[in-house]
């Protein structure tokens, strides 16, 4: 028999932006929360550090308003092609720039306040399909020529509060977070340079063809301790139809160029909330709830990861990011509505 107030309760593996964030609504519902993640607070991760498509709705519905309220408002994107600037263009709303460094630390301190167990330094080996388990470890590890490098800069001026600069097989997003700094985060496919730290972002820098953007950061001052990088990077464009209930990267992983990931990460968390609450409150079964989780994520995700997969091959090739830069000087490249179906 149900005790009156009890909960069952969630298990949650990877303490990410969705794990955290998920873990904390949970906790400010009453239900009991652990949450096991492999590394340490705080910490850096390769991310563009910068939020863009969040609803206010799902800030207040996570309660992440006093994490995000000092994160830097950024309205324009400054495009680069090369070495040559091609288009600013105007965002629709305000993109938030915070580091993960700060914001991670920030939602775990949040999350233990709540009274969630949260336990680092715990891998855990074994992802299979439980009740009550939900997988936020982050990206599927995949076969992949790609590599993503990050570092933070200071002393490094930029034309925007954002910047993307499109190289050969390469594109590069620069954004303004606390602290007077710049975060610098590029994918890159992978190529056989002899490097490390800053040194390996400059080196593919230049291999991309983008020397100007490596001369600036030449001049700042860069931060070895922010340089981070991950390799098999790869990106789901659909969300799985079988197997643990998952959100964040964990389930499907759009291409940075969106600026969408963080805010898929939150998205995911948010819809990931009420059948886990209907599941803890005894209202439906974990077969139940893992089911509407999966087809909330779909409904929601589906046309944007699509899409992103679509338009991310037009960013990586010189003759493709001429072909955009044509239709940009023009006036016929659909800004808006790209940006609409993106996030």
């Amino acid at each position: 028999m149900k005790t009156a107030g009890a909960h069952r309760p969630i298990e949650i593996v990877g303490g990410g932006l969705a794990g955290l964030s998920l873990g904390l609504a949970l906790r400010r519902a009453g239900v009991p929360v652990t949450l096991s993640e492999a590394g340490e607070y705080p910490r850096h991760r390769v991310c563009g550090e910068f939020i863009t498509g969040l609803k206010p709705a799902t800030i207040n519905r996570l309660g992440l308003g006093p994490l995000l309220a000092d994160a830097l408002p950024h309205r324009e994107v400054a495009w680069y092609i090369g070495d040559a600037a091609s288009r600013v263009q105007q965002l629709p709303s305000p993109a938030l720039g915070l580091s993960r460094h700060l914001l991670d630390a920030r939602l775990a301190a949040a999350f233990v306040s709540a009274g969630g167990d949260l336990r680092t330094r715990a891998r855990v080996t074994d992802l299979a399909a439980q009740p009550g388990r939900v997988i936020a470890t982050g990206r599927r590890r995949a076969r992949s020529p790609w590599l993503g490098l990050k570092i933070h800069a200071r002393d490094l001026p930029l034309a925007r509060g954002l910047e993307l600069h499109l190289g050969d097989n390469a594109y590069v997003g620069l954004a303004r977070i606390e602290d007077g700094r710049v975060n610098v985060c590029g994918l890159f496919r992978r190529r056989q340079l002899c490097a490390k730290g800053s040194g390996l972002l400059l080196g593919y820098l230049q291999a991309a063809g983008l020397g100007a953007l490596a001369a600036r950061l030449a001049a700042a001052a860069l931060d070895e301790e922010a340089f981070c990088a991950v390799a098999a990077v790869a990106f789901d464009h659909r969300v799985p139809a079988a197997g643990p209930a998952s959100i964040g990267d964990a389930c499907a992983m759009t291409p940075p160029f969106t600026g969408n990931g963080m805010a898929m990460a939150f998205q995911g968390a948010e819809l990931a909330l009420d059948p886990l609450l209907a599941y803890a409150r005894e209202e439906c079964t974990w077969t139940e709830s893992r089911r509407r989780i999966r087809l909330a994520l779909r409904r929601n995700f589906r046309v944007r990861l699509a899409s992103a997969g679509a338009m991310h091959p037009f960013l990586l090739r010189p003759p493709r990011q001429r072909w955009l830069a044509a239709l940009n000087v023009a006036g016929l490249l659909p800004l808006r509505p790209l940006y609409a179906l993106l996030h």
